[in-house]
């Protein structure tokens, strides 16, 4: 999995969100599919994270100012 792109992982995460939404599956493959769920969100979200790393980094060599998350402005 490691080497899936955020795009190929995003695109399963949403298969597998789709087929436990339909209540379908038994409880067993559920609990599967779950789990594999789990680790595809988690693979994104560090994805995402290293982007994020990687864009601030370039921004500050350049000298621009890094990122603000929602939970940093001021509510403007």
């Amino acid at each position: 999995m490691d080497k899936q792109s955020f795009e190929e992982a995003l695109e399963k995460l949403e298969g597998i969100v789709k087929e436990l939404e339909s209540g379908e599956l038994p409880l067993e493959q559920a609990v599967k599919k779950y789990e594999e769920g789990t680790k595809l969100a988690k693979h994104c979200h560090n994805l995402l994270e290293n982007a994020e790393k990687a864009l601030t980094k370039k921004m500050e060599d350049s000298g621009e100012v890094d990122f603000e998350t929602p939970d940093e402005d001021d509510g403007e």
